[in-house]
């Protein structure tokens, strides 16, 4: 056990600010110690080689699934692999892609632009205008940041179109209203930006004019989290304006603006609800909240155009109530059908939806339940869609379906990339500290002996209504499932598998009953007898970064690994970084006298303690993340350093919030990872 070396700095949480200069030479120099230390550690090891080879072979595969999004009987997909390490842009028709071997055509190269530029561009998104297949703009991410620039895109010419619309980089967003009209919500400079970092104002901008002379459509607060306009395509190929103000993140009200006036009308709808698009004259609306004899996760319709003649929603039609073990998935809509994935006891189904001018009907469509099902790319103009089905040990297969003859046949399947058959799924459920029951999967071979021995990962998110669902991970299966390492998945509280409720269970103060469920779950796998804390090991990012630091703090005695990724863990201080102060809505305000308490008892960055016997952690972030700040990281890593407790560190300088911007990075932090769970629970 190390003991504290400096307890007067120790004391001083202050004396790490500094590290909160992303680019401070200061800081950096720390980050660049930390990582040389964990390098010769980490890569020296005679496995970390050989999984960075085998994980680049599975990220650089010419046989994944290129999903692509369907639009005017063309496939659109964004391509990376070895050659194309940032990435092209191609299209092929909808024939030729659903042979073995389709015939791409290249819009856009992502490396040829960067090198050309030098800039290292990462695909950050693109938008194509409505009934117009060659305009696109398209947003460039320099290394991976949430923040962007927006260009304009010629499909036909496959070039930015000169003196077209550009912005600068910026947190936002900017969508087509028509051929020369953009609505954007962008930094238009001072007093633009909100406390969380996004956009206070949404604008219309008319081709030919400067950005700084756009209309306002919409001011919101400074406290809000972001104002932003969309366009909604309705079922008669009109095109409306609506504007979102999100006063918090889970609240907000939505504005409809006629075309002709642009003057606001506030939707008479609840705070906690989101519009989901229009089917068939319906607008669909998901509330997260009881409203009108409705209950909070149901999915419900209205028509838009009696709303447009009297600005109120008289009729309201219910699509789907889930129950207390089913959810809601994703949605997509053909010509005929609108589909939705629902998920059941966090298994998935896929359903066919129709409206008949007075009443919903559904239902249940043929598809393997391996695990998981989801909508994929479909076309409102079109009956073709496509239906993603896989699980922990099936791989992900690509189903194409047809909305009007019913008829489904096989588009694309992964290769297995380890051997699914010698390995078991099982879905147990344990109690909580309050009795609920919380489940989770156990992935393992067959025949792996319940002694406690075996090498486990236990992962989880428990925030901002995340379903974490059965998923088919090649690299996973290929560096821990085929090492003899167990894997396995809570579906704690704090996500979205059983719907807004399990959600809404752990807000703010009550989030503790979010960890109380990781740990009864760690308790479980160690009274069955699948692992011991000494083969035990936890992953967690972002949110669930927070999530295993608390369990650093509080339960150090279930674990002998921490991954700790692109982490919050000075929850005091949060949301003063970056996008942080949007996040209130799930954490609570550390400047409220009683929140702030909460927040203090569960802080990683202030509960580590002298004296204690934690597990060696491992933080994994990135210096260009614009989302969840480096210096959580950071500042807890010198927290663990002035306090003479072993850790080790990763920072990409690239990467963004995913802490990697491209595949060579992905394979690199992922044999990383995997070479230090290998170390810590198998040796």
């Amino acid at each position: 056990m190390t003991k504290i070396t400096n307890p007067d700095t120790a004391a001083n949480l202050e004396s790490h600010l500094y590290l909160e200069e992303v680019l401070g030479d200061e800081a950096l120099t720390k980050v660049r110690q930390w990582n040389d230390v964990s390098a010769k550690r980490l890569e020296t090891d005679a496995r970390f080689s050989a999984m960075e080879a085998q994980a680049l072979e599975i990220v650089n595969s010419d046989e994944k699934i290129p999903f692509a999004s369907y639009r005017d009987g063309k496939m659109h997909n964004f391509w990376q692999d070895e050659t194309h390490v940032r990435g092209i842009w191609r299209a092929a028709t909808l024939e030729s892609y659903l042979t073995d071997e389709p015939e791409w055509e290249t819009i856009l190269d992502y490396d040829a632009l960067a090198e050309a530029e030098g800039k290292n561009w990462v695909f950050a998104g693109s938008d194509r205008l409505h009934n117009d297949n060659n305009k696109c703009l398209i947003s460039l991410s320099d290394g991976g940041k949430d923040a962007s620039l927006v260009r304009e895109f010629d499909v036909t010419s496959k070039s930015f179109v000169e003196g077209g619309f550009v912005t600068e980089e910026s947190k936002g967003s900017a969508t087509w209203l028509d051929k020369d009209t953009l609505l954007v919500g962008l930094d238009f400079g001072e007093g633009s930006m909100t406390d969380s970092g996004y956009p206070m104002i949404a604008k219309i901008w008319k081709r030919g004019t400067d950005l700084a002379d756009a209309r306002e459509l919409m001011r919101g607060e400074q406290t809000d989290v972001a104002v932003s306009a969309y366009c909604v395509e309705l079922s008669n190929d009109r095109v409306e304006i609506l504007v979102n103000r999100a006063v918090t993140f889970y609240d907000s009200e939505t504005y409809w603006l006629p075309r002709e006036s642009l003057t606001p009308t506030k939707l008479p709808i609840p705070a906690k609800s989101g519009i989901s698009g229009e089917f068939k004259g319906q607008m669909l609306l998901s509330i997260n909240e009881d409203w009108r004899g409705f209950k909070s996760g149901d999915l419900l319709s209205f028509s838009f155009d009696d709303f447009m003649s009297t600005g109120e929603i008289e009729k309201i039609n219910l699509v789907y109530s889930p129950n207390e073990r089913s959810s809601l998935g994703g949605f997509g809509s053909t010509k005929s059908k609108l589909l939705i994935s629902i998920f059941e006891n966090v298994a998935g189904k896929a359903f066919a939806f129709d409206w008949n001018g007075s009443e919903w009907s559904s239902e249940e469509l043929d598809f393997p339940s391996s695990g998981s099902v989801y909508i994929g790319a479909t076309d409102d103009k079109e009956e073709e869609a496509f239906i993603i089905t896989e699980g922990f040990v099936s791989p992900t297969t690509l189903w194409l379906y047809n909305t009007a003859t019913q008829e489904k046949k096989q588009a694309k399947s992964l290769p297995a990339w380890f051997d699914g058959s010698t390995m078991v799924v099982e879905q147990f459920e344990t109690a909580s500290s309050d009795g609920t029951q919380v489940p989770y999967f156990v992935v393992r071979a067959k025949g792996c002996k319940l002694d406690g021995s075996n090498p486990t990962l236990l992962y989880g998110y428990g925030g901002f209504e995340v379903s974490l669902t059965p998923s088919y991970a090649a690299i996973r299966g290929k560096l821990w499932l085929e090492q003899g390492g167990v894997y396995v998945l809570a579906n704690i509280r704090g996500g979205g598998e059983f719907g807004p409720k399990w959600h809404q269970a752990g807000l703010k103060t009550k989030r503790q009953v979010i960890f109380d469920d990781f740990i009864a779950v760690a308790e479980d796998l160690i009274e069955k007898k699948i692992t011991s804390p000494q083969h035990l090991g936890v992953q967690g990012g972002s949110n669930g970064g927070l999530l295993v630091g608390v369990m650093f703090t509080q339960r150090p005695d279930l674990f002998n690994a921490v991954i700790c990724q692109v982490p919050l863990l000075d929850m005091l201080r949060y949301h003063t970084l970056l996008a942080g102060a949007s996040w209130m809505g799930e954490y609570g305000d550390p400047d409220d006298a009683t929140e702030r308490e909460f927040l203090e008892s569960i802080s990683p960055y202030h509960n580590v303690k002298a004296d204690m016997e934690y597990p060696e952690i491992l933080f994994v972030t990135s210096t260009k993340d614009d989302r969840v700040h480096p210096g959580h990281a950071r500042k807890m890593a010198a927290r663990l350093e002035d306090m003479g407790y072993d850790f080790l560190y990763y920072e990409n300088i690239d990467g963004g919030h995913s802490a990697a911007a491209n595949l060579k990075e992905v394979a690199k932090q992922n044999a990383l990872e995997y070479t230090y769970l290998l170390q810590k629970l198998k040796d």
